[in-house]
């Protein structure tokens, strides 16, 4: 740092806080440290007695901390991310509109890992609302050597963006609910209105409902039936444990469709069953969809919804993260659960 006249100060990086006191009235910081000095504060710091002020020289191999922010804010948003404007060296990241949050862990660990800089996030693989809070990128000096950011632009413009996120697609969705105490009418559908809500909530639809008895070769027909009639997903609920009368899983192999996984490691939702007919995707669901506020389908239903497709691996990661609490106030997708 050096002393320079306030008058000449024009331009300059502030190195400490300004204090401002007007007695009975006002004690405060009247500018912060990192403030670039305008010629409008000129006649504020001669006031308050600020003839000579610390400034950081910036030279040409240093950046200051706001447009360091900005350059790396730049290439850290991907596809619907933008960043707040910077102040003392700090962006907020935020959505531009609903979808499917993805963060690439892997970059973000690699630019965290540089210092002098810091990259704090949410995680990702969740539904994401306009407006919520994603993440914040902070310089930690208040100024940076160029070669640190010039590193970090490397790691970013090889490895993409950071952040992004996926619109849901409309998918026409098909609904099979499986029971022969349902079909028959003892007991009243609970499971329909249950999905047709969460489907909802992604922007698709139910095309197509029905309601079969517990035989494999009706359930089997369905489903091929529901594809032809241009099914884009296919929910079949219930009929998925080991009881001899639960036939929902043998139908939906003998459908021909690759079984990416029958079991999730996730509680609730460990019977939940996975796979692609045809590239469409469809899914067993267990009771427990039925009932249980939040459970395996929550997790994979908005990555189908997006676009994505399953792998195996992808459930088997679920693992961590995968015992959902069942707290009495229910903050998901702002906990825990499912977050690998």
């Amino acid at each position: 740092m050096k002393v320079v006249k306030a008058e000449d100060a024009v331009g300059m990086v502030l190195g400490h806080d300004i204090t401002e006191i007007v007695p009975g009235e006002f004690k405060g910081v009247a500018f912060k440290k990192g403030h670039i000095i305008q010629e409008t504060d000129i006649e504020k710091l001669l006031r308050i007695g600020k003839e000579h002020i610390y400034i950081f020289e910036i030279d040409e191999n240093t950046l200051h901390e706001d447009d360091a922010a900005i350059a790396i804010g730049n290439l850290i948003c991907g596809e619907g991310i933008y960043f707040t404007e910077p102040k003392e060296g700090k962006i907020n990241i935020m959505p531009k509109y609903k979808g499917l949050l993805k963060i690439n862990r892997e970059v973000l660990d690699e630019i965290n890992d540089l210092g002098d800089m810091i990259l704090a996030t949410i995680h990702g693989n969740r539904l994401i609302d306009e407006g919520h809070l994603i993440g914040g990128f902070r310089v930690i000096p208040l100024t940076i050597e160029k070669e640190k950011i010039i590193v970090a632009e490397k790691i970013l413009k090889e490895k993409g963006p950071i952040f992004e996120v996926k619109p849901f697609k409309k998918l026409k969705t098909a609904l099979i609910i499986t029971g022969s105490e349902v079909y028959k009418g003892r007991i009243e559908d609970k499971f329909g209105p249950v999905i047709e809500r969460k489907v909802k909530a992604f922007d698709s639809e139910i095309f197509y409902k029905t309601i079969v008895p517990d035989e494999l070769d009706i359930i089997k027909d369905e489903i091929i039936k529901s594809k032809n009639m241009g099914g884009e997903l296919i929910i079949v609920t219930g009929g998925m444990s080991v009881d001899p009368d639960d036939k929902t899983p043998g139908a939906i192999k003998a459908t021909g469709a690759n079984i990416v996984s029958y079991g999730t490691p996730v509680l609730p939702g460990a019977m939940l069953l996975v796979a692609y007919l045809d590239n469409i995707p469809v899914m067993g669901l267990p009771g427990c969809v039925m009932f249980a506020h939040t459970t395996a389908f929550d997790l994979l239903l908005p990555r189908i919804c997006a676009g994505e497709k399953i792998f195996r691996k992808d459930i088997t990661r679920l693992g961590y993260g995968g015992q959902c609490l069942s707290c009495k106030v229910c903050t998901f997708p702002d906990c825990h659960f499912g977050k690998n």
